[in-house]
């Protein structure tokens, strides 16, 4: 396993971290969910990902609980949870004073932990003012209930108002932000974030590598079942692959495949590969639905070295910014 610091900070996360994002609750239970955590620990894992909204909360609870059966040293790992989608009642939502108060409390009963490592705003609220949020997390941060805060698909606009915030009153501004990149998506994390880095020491912890799934090959002849695209409550998932891009991105994979041929590894493992070529990515958010699969991925780290300059060009000509 390699480490790189979160941003600027002198926290060392692992390059490959794992989350619970549609997996747990939906596709994994407790003894998987326990077995998943244990095998990406064992290997240098020391970063788990979950928030309020996944599965409603019991994603959290299967991480707590598998946490706890685990008995980890708590020095030894990381856990982050996410606030924004708390409930349907006004004060269950938003990045409120209140709901990021009720929200860590919450998420830390769920954990089954005295403090969240990272604690992310999963959204920008637009009803609640910025300062109210990073006065918010820095009160959390005082009472040592979270270590760090960041936020997930913020605009470069909404970062630097919040770091205007943290700057004016001497408060801790994020420490992370929490975007999606993969192949397919790229321009928010190699153009419009990369200021920020530069600027305010801003770490990335990023989320879909695979493009839920499609970087996969597994649904160049359609939608297998048991795959997320058939899970209920993710149609959007089905409708975005039936999309005119949906097609288009089959045909890029298709590529992907002839031009990787031959490499002795899967595609999945190429497409992992390419986003940990980054330097600007702290870690990369693996999710996992049987062992097999996270063993393929997490060997996705031998790949990198393959990835030389002439590689890196061909990929990057056949998914551009």
């Amino acid at each position: 396993m390699q480490y790189r610091r979160l941003g600027s900070s002198g926290l060392q996360l692992s390059v490959l971290s794992f989350g619970s994002w549609v997996t747990f609750s939906k596709q994994v239970d407790q003894q998987l969910a326990q077995q998943l955590m244990t095998h990406a620990y064992d290997n240098g894992v020391n970063f788990f990902d979950n928030a309020e909204v996944y599965a409603q909360g019991e994603a959290e609870i299967l991480m707590g609980q598998a946490l706890k059966h685990a008995g980890w040293g708590r020095d030894t790992y990381c856990v982050s949870s996410k606030v924004f989608w708390g409930g349907e009642k006004p004060t269950q939502r938003g990045l409120s004073k209140k709901h990021v108060h009720d929200a860590c409390h919450a998420a830390l009963k769920r954990l089954q932990v005295d403090y969240l490592d990272l604690f992310f705003c999963h959204r920008p609220d637009p009803n609640t003012p910025v300062h109210e949020t990073v006065f918010a997390m820095n009160d959390l941060i005082a009472q040592g209930k979270i270590l760090y805060w960041g936020t997930s698909e913020w605009k470069p606009n909404q970062l630097i108002e919040a770091y205007k915030v943290a700057s004016r009153y001497r408060l801790r501004g994020p420490a992370m932000e929490q975007p999606e990149y993969n192949l397919f998506n790229r321009r928010n994390m190699e153009v419009d974030l990369v200021p920020i880095m530069h600027t305010y020491g801003l770490g990335t912890t990023v989320w879909s590598p695979l493009c839920s799934g499609m970087l996969t090959g597994k649904y160049q002849s359609g939608i297998p079942s048991g795959s997320r695209f058939s899970l209920n409550g993710y149609e959007w998932l089905t409708d975005r692959y039936h999309s005119e891009v949906g097609q288009a991105r089959i045909e890029q994979v298709a590529k992907l495949g002839d031009i990787t041929h031959g490499m002795g590894c899967s595609l999945a493992q190429v497409a992992i590969a390419w986003c940990i070529k980054n330097p600007h990515v702290s870690t990369v958010l693996l999710g996992a639905s049987n062992v097999e699969q996270l063993k393929e991925n997490m060997a996705s780290l031998a790949v990198v070295d393959q990835l030389d300059d002439a590689l890196m060009a061909e990929l990057n000509g056949i998914f551009p910014v």
